[in-house]
């Protein structure tokens, strides 16, 4: 594949911080000019993440919460792909963590006040590290939609939140994945403020049956690349580590 010349940081990509559609931007966003401020040694330099520093069970949502002693209540599902630069070389040795609401689109956090129960067996947060060839995977139950106090009826789309971590704290991206095929993502304010259509379908995982498993699990596929003409959309970062 040809590298092409170096993309610059495409600024039309990132949302716009103050969107009125999505009501808690309007306190948020900031009514003074961005600083740049310069990145101390310990953004630069560590943390380095090795596979000794991962549970056997970390990267398994539907049993890690009882420690493998009960399984998590829903729709079972494999979510794999790569991390890749913008020539399609795989990163190896990323962290990879996930968070989630269950499968009622609920959240272990005390704050979650949605009248949807908890799942006593799931603890809804994973992680794994990329192989040599930047391939990720892990098991978990698909999340469900849930409300949100922003106007009169918000739902949420089912999403997986998604943080990249390469050698350095420096390096750390945030994003989510929705999942192939569902309404509520051109229905969600927050999934607006990603104006651009190509951008916000990066972020949409394909069902992949290639990789599902009779009466067991079905599959998504979410690749993820830094930077490029092909590049997911971050959060924090909209031109990649």
């Amino acid at each position: 594949m040809s590298q092409g010349r170096l993309i610059p940081r495409d600024r039309s990509a990132h949302p716009v911080a103050y969107d009125p559609q999505y009501k808690t931007s309007v306190t948020r966003s900031p009514s003074l000019p961005l600083l740049s401020l310069e990145s101390t040694p310990t953004e630069e330099t560590g943390p380095r993440f090795g596979h000794s520093d991962l549970g056997a069970l970390d990267h398994d949502l539907i049993r890690n919460w009882t420690k493998g002693k009960a399984e998590a209540i829903g729709e079972r599902i494999l979510v794999h792909g790569r991390v890749t630069d913008e020539t399609g070389r795989g990163i190896p040795g990323a962290l990879v963590e996930v968070w989630q609401a269950n499968a009622g689109g609920r959240y272990r956090h005390k704050k979650d006040g949605y009248l949807a129960p908890l799942d006593p067996n799931f603890g809804g947060a994973g992680r794994c590290l990329s192989d040599e060839t930047g391939a990720y995977a892990f098991f978990t139950i698909k999340p469900g939609a849930y409300p949100w106090p922003n106007r009169g009826n918000d739902w949420r789309p089912a999403h997986i939140h998604f943080a990249l971590s390469g050698p350095c704290f420096g390096q750390r991206l945030i994003t989510q994945m929705y999942f192939e095929g569902d309404p509520l993502i051109h229905r969600c304010p927050i999934a607006a403020t990603v104006k651009d259509r190509g951008q916000l379908d990066s972020l949409v995982a394909p069902l992949d049956m290639s990789q599902a498993r009779p009466l067991d699990h079905l599959a998504y596929r979410f690749d993820i690349v830094l930077r490029g003409r092909r590049q997911a959309w971050f959060e924090n970062r909209p031109e990649g580590m």
